[in-house]
């Protein structure tokens, strides 16, 4: 009889124990894990998917972010994307820096770039929530696009440089930020999850909220209009880099004498820039035919150093590859009309009498950095020199906008003080 009942009553704790009785979870028995955020409330079974076979990180890229998409649709996409994939930064590795050292990209670009939805959507993994602005800048910040939205340009790699204000891990120079995060508008505004998903770089264009009046001097110019990218005037400024020197070193001392910033590579590497601008950048073709921003990314130099001596020659040229882009420093005012139709350098076209780097003195291989030979656009091309030619001729017209422009500016008198 005694038998009998304690048999009985295993049986009833074994029921209770098993998974899913009475229609319920467990997992809080062991696991002391508030969920917060959006997700407070939700059972812990909807993104972990099985208590008998748990599903460890429910938002990670080698799940495919499966506790995430069952709710979220569609999602999964971002990892088929640039975010995830790292495919153009891969190839351009593997074609240069790559060729030297095949861990290249291991130890000197592998910091950034999407291994989860918790990348974006919370680092706690337990406390989801929106996406903010400081999330984006984790990974979009010094030289790439980003941070410069908020007027942040970075600074020289010396570490005498590497003072004043620090952000998101980035000391920089203050810059003039864009209007529209001076008008209070987030990342998210213009760049919203869905259009990321569907392999789009933005939800919005600028034509979705801005007319293009014709009262505006340049708006009445059909060619602006037709053939030339919204921030091909209006960008202020963006980050620029000519020049990027890695330097591996084995079994040398020296190392220790490069007094530069140390977290951008690995350990037995050292990065320096040659020359960094924060001005209005050269302008080439993006890959839908329209003049746009264009900046070097890379020009790109290494040097193999063996106990304290160069190994066959310093300062290699891995690749002088440039790159057409959206600096997101957007600003009501342009450049003057001579800033881009009597300006050679700002098309990579500097003329040899005009140059002050003289970088072939110093075994660097280029002429110059604004000389076209020997560098090519990633994603569009180069203005070519007849283009260039054509539309820098002093037409009656041109001449006439010209002095409409100026007459604009004289005209328009701010008193020094109120009356």
């Amino acid at each position: 009889m005694v038998r009998s009942m304690m048999l009985c009553i295993a049986a009833c704790l074994l029921l209770l124990s098993a998974p899913g009785a009475w229609g319920g979870e467990n997992c809080t028995d062991c696991h002391k894990t508030a969920v917060k955020g959006v997700h407070a409330g939700v059972p812990c079974l909807s993104c972990h998917l099985d208590e008998g076979v748990t599903l460890g990180n429910p938002a990670s890229l080698q799940s495919g972010a499966a506790g995430c998409v069952g709710c979220h649709r569609g999602y999964h996409k971002l990892f088929d994307h640039a975010m995830a994939t790292r495919e153009r930064e891969l190839s351009f590795v593997a074609r240069s820096f790559g060729r030297e050292d095949g861990e290249f990209f291991l130890k000197n670009c592998n910091s950034c770039h999407l291994k989860g939805c918790t990348d974006c959507h919370g680092g706690k993994g337990h406390d989801i929530a929106r996406p903010k602005d400081s999330d984006c800048f984790t990974c979009h910040k010094g030289y790439f696009v980003g941070t410069d939205y908020y007027g942040m340009a970075p600074r020289e790699d010396s570490m005498r440089y590497q003072r004043g204000e620090v952000a998101y891990g980035e000391a920089f120079l203050k810059m003039t930020p864009d209007v529209h995060a001076e008008a209070g508008l987030a990342c998210g505004d213009c760049h919203s999850m869905a259009s990321l998903a569907a392999g789009r770089k933005a939800s919005r264009g600028c034509l979705d909220c801005h007319e293009a009046r014709r009262t505006v001097l340049e708006h009445r110019i059909g060619a602006h209009l037709e053939k030339m990218e919204c921030w091909a005037c209006h960008s202020a400024w963006a980050a620029q880099e000519y020049g990027s020197f890695y330097l591996r070193f084995t079994n040398s001392p020296s190392q220790e004498f490069y007094k530069v910033r140390r977290d951008q590579t690995g350990e037995e590497y050292v990065k320096s820039a040659y020359l960094r601008k924060q001005d209005a950048p050269p302008l080439g073709v993006n890959g839908r035919g329209r003049v746009s921003p264009i900046r070097p990314q890379f020009i790109g130099y290494f040097t193999d150093i063996r106990n304290d001596r160069a190994v066959w020659e310093e300062n290699r040229l891995m690749a002088a590859q440039w790159k057409a882009f959206f600096p997101h420093t957007v600003r009501r005012g342009t450049v003057m009309c001579e800033g881009c139709h009597d300006n050679p350098r700002r098309f990579v076209l500097e003329p040899e009498a005009d140059r002050i780097y003289q970088l072939q003195a110093d075994g660097m291989t280029l002429p110059s950095f604004w000389d076209q030979g020997g560098q090519t656009v990633a994603n569009g091309a180069f203005l070519t020199a007849a283009r260039y030619r054509e539309l820098s001729k002093k037409t009656p017209a041109y001449r006439r906008a010209y002095l409409e422009k100026w007459q604009t500016l004289i005209n328009h008198v701010e008193t020094s003080s109120a009356p």
